[in-house]
């Protein structure tokens, strides 16, 4: 059996399509996996230190104003095909599998027209482009959200969730506590801005973290992003601000699992992944969409998470340190509302989405 995966561009499609991949190689160990992908997007570094082989097709997004760079993208998008043409002829693929980006395009395009097997997996409420129009053409699409179903062939459509990390799904808040330090009483809390941080949320939890600063009865973990780490506590030290043991600061994790299992609320973006783990956790959150993405979609994600009780949605134009404070305050006052935020967040949860994404490529043989 040999699988070609295609997904790029951004952590939120690739470690999916890595999810899918080692469900794959765990359950038919003697398939053959290969990953395309373009040079420039973060696959050509996440795939190979999965383990895995990738090659490279030509393929860039496509300005919504005519002009040079328009007519590069076609230009590219022709060369794309070929690309695409050229790896689906040598490896002669079983099944075709998309999970997003602009490399989707060509590679899912060629194998529908040479009738080879292929499943597009969407992860966000608004799906995106390249998805839309694929749907069209594949034998499978995979969902995450319900809301999606109307963008999309029914009769094609499977409600699975989103792929996520074992660790995400296997831990012991008790545990992770313990290994935090935390005690019973304190309300631990993480903000982060994605892997590279996000400028407007640095700076108002920088002010959160000052007004919160040696409280016994809080615990604040903020992730600032390897960029945004120097400039935040220098920033710090012009102010001539001294935090306190309760707060942590740091430039990255990569023990984010254990991080949020210690957690009793998590602030950050609404990226379908990030979502997916904070569902899968039974965490509340307050999300604070990132207004810089496509078809704003991370809000859309967030608002179904908010509609269910699960979340606090706000929107960066209304984000300061000042109703951040007030949430917490509140939640301080009113655990038992956090408790069942964090309820309606577990029942969210589809922790089976790698199982039944495996499941429905293979009901296609």
């Amino acid at each position: 059996m040999k699988i070609l995966i295609a997904g790029g561009g951004t952590g939120g499609h690739i470690y999916p399509a890595i999810a899918i991949a080692n469900k794959i190689k765990e359950e038919w160990k003697d398939c053959e996996i290969l990953f395309a992908g373009t040079k420039q997007g973060l696959e050509s570094k996440l795939i190979p230190e999965a383990g895995y082989r990738i090659q490279f097709i030509r393929v860039k997004g496509f300005r919504r104003r005519l002009g040079v760079d328009t007519l590069k993208s076609v230009k590219n998008l022709f060369s794309g095909l070929g690309d695409a043409h050229g790896i689906i002829k040598d490896y002669k693929p079983d099944i075709v599998i998309g999970t997003g980006g602009y490399v989707c395009g060509p590679i899912l395009w060629v194998a529908a027209m040479l009738n080879i097997k292929t499943v597009i997996h969407e992860q966000n409420v608004i799906p995106g482009i390249t998805n839309k129009i694929l749907g069209r053409f594949v034998d499978k699409i995979l969902l995450s959200f319900e809301e999606s179903e109307k963008y999309f062939n029914g009769s094609k459509t499977v409600i699975t969730g989103n792929p996520i990390r074992k660790e995400f799904i296997n831990f012991d808040r008790y545990l992770c506590r313990k290994s935090l330090g935390a005690k019973d009483h304190e309300l631990v809390v993480m903000s982060f801005g994605g892997s590279r941080g996000a400028e407007k949320i640095n700076a108002t939890i920088k002010e959160v973290a000052v007004h919160f600063s040696g409280r016994k009865e809080i615990q604040l973990i903020h992730i600032t992003g390897n960029d945004h780490y120097a400039s935040f506590m220098k920033e710090l030290e012009r102010e001539n601000t001294i935090i306190g043991k309760n707060i942590t600061i740091r430039p990255y994790t990569h023990n984010m699992a254990e991080l949020m299992g210690a957690c009793d609320l998590v602030i950050c973006r609404a990226g379908a992944i990030t979502l997916a783990e904070l569902t899968a956790m039974g965490l509340p959150s307050i999300l604070i969409p990132s207004p810089y993405v496509t078809n704003n979609h991370q809000e859309h994600n967030a608002r179904v998470l908010e509609k269910n009780g699960a979340a606090v949605v706000l929107l960066e134009k209304e984000l300061d340190d000042k109703n951040i404070v007030d949430l917490l305050n509140l939640f301080i006052r009113e655990r038992e509302r956090l408790k069942q935020m964090g309820l309606r967040s577990k029942a969210l949860s589809k922790i089976d989405a790698t199982e039944l994404i495996f499941s429905n490529i293979t009901k296609l043989f």
